[in-house]
């Protein structure tokens, strides 16, 4: 069997940020080092019939989502900040994205769009001169829809 031919669990420590423009373009703004988020629920409308006593029924509603939460090294790239500070400064710049997973040639495998989304919370790092970790970085977006999508 070729190596090609595997079907492992895919790695999930190798994935990149991409945000698409307008012009259709695609810009990668970073690797991160965690992605959180990536998850939809379905909402559920229960209906108690008359004369059916033993059930409710179910019928599905709205889907939901999770906020994208990005955690990475800080950089001297302000991409993601100044999207950010556009928000603070009234400027409302919604953006669509991909977040892609690689696979260990780093050959996109998978890959997830959201829509409309907007950085409603950075975080900066936690200092510490008693320590030698990364400074790390948290960005947290909403968005409206999410779904994996073909690379």
């Amino acid at each position: 069997m070729a190596l090609d031919d595997r079907n492992d669990p895919l790695p999930a420590f190798n994935f990149v940020v991409q945000l698409l423009e307008s012009s259709g373009g695609r810009r990668t703004v970073a690797g991160f080092s965690e992605c959180g988020g990536l998850d939809s629920t379905l909402e559920v409308q229960e209906y108690q019939e008359g004369g059916v006593n033993d059930r409710v029924r179910k019928f599905p509603s709205r889907f939901s989502f999770s906020n994208i939460t990005l955690k990475r090294g800080i950089s001297t790239n302000p991409t993601l900040r100044e999207w950010h500070l556009n928000l603070l400064r009234g400027i409302s710049d919604r953006r669509d994205g991909l977040i892609i997973l690689l696979n260990e040639r780093r050959e996109p495998v998978l890959a997830w769009k959201f829509e409309r989304g907007l950085p409603i919370k950075w975080s900066g790092p936690t200092l510490n001169a008693g320590t030698s970790e990364v400074a790390i970085e948290t960005l947290e977006i909403a968005h409206e829809h999410l779904e994996e999508v073909p690379v």
